[in-house]
């Protein structure tokens, strides 16, 4: 297996939910592969690609960085958001004048809402059993 020693690459980490995304951004022309696979062939819904683009768009960098990223865990949009989280960091090492946009986009912002657990003696997490006086 051969490893370029001379590309300059950049890594970061996003997470949403139990979704976590590993990118390495390196200069190219827009390629985008997710565990290996085609962007649209991972991605199959528009507002998935769609979400996970609007780190360059916002910063006016389309088409100027290839992506590989590992995505495990989470549903699909939790994998896409996670990964839109990962190229906005991604791109903060890149160049860190960039940070204002991003972080006024709300890109820089770990999303922590997760699902609550379930309780026991209960059916769901806040959905009680109904109350009975007799």
């Amino acid at each position: 297996m051969a490893v370029e020693d001379n590309v300059q690459r950049w890594y970061a980490t996003g997470k949403r939910k139990t979704a976590v995304a590993r990118v390495w951004l390196k200069a190219g022309t827009g390629n985008i592969a997710v565990n290996r696979r085609a962007f649209e062939t991972y991605f199959p819904r528009e507002t998935s690609r769609l979400v996970v683009m609007q780190p360059f768009d916002v910063t006016e960098q389309v088409g100027c960085f290839d992506v590989f990223a590992t995505l495990a865990g989470g549903g699909i949009s939790a994998q896409a958001e996670a990964l839109r989280h990962g190229i906005s960091k991604a791109l903060l090492e890149y160049n860190a004048g960039l940070r204002d946009r991003l972080k006024r986009a709300g890109f820089l912002t770990r999303d922590a809402r997760a699902k609550e657990r379930k309780k026991y003696g209960q059916p769901g997490a806040r959905k009680r059993f109904q109350f009975s006086k007799r």
